[in-house]
């Protein structure tokens, strides 16, 4: 049984996914030392094969979509919210 206090207290996680134009692992590289570098960002991956490049994001209901994006953005990259 899960206690109610762990319930209560337990802080729920967003997962956003987004569309970008990373194309290769040393993008990659780039975006996951930054995004790791935030401790609101629990995981994150880019999706290499997938057409649209697909960055999927866990993070703390504390750490905004447009702050995610303005990071990206910050390192030259476009991204925008897949929905």
């Amino acid at each position: 049984m899960i206690s109610p206090f762990y319930l209560k207290h337990k802080t729920p996680n967003n997962i956003y996914v987004f569309k970008t134009n990373i194309e290769s692992e040393s993008d990659m590289n780039v975006i996951e030392f930054l995004l790791n570098s935030n401790p609101k960002i629990i995981q994150c991956s880019v999706d290499l094969e997938d057409i649209d490049r697909v960055l999927r994001i866990e993070a703390s209901k504390y750490l905004s979509e447009k702050e995610i994006i303005d990071m990206v953005k910050s390192k030259g990259f476009y991204v925008e919210e897949l929905e």
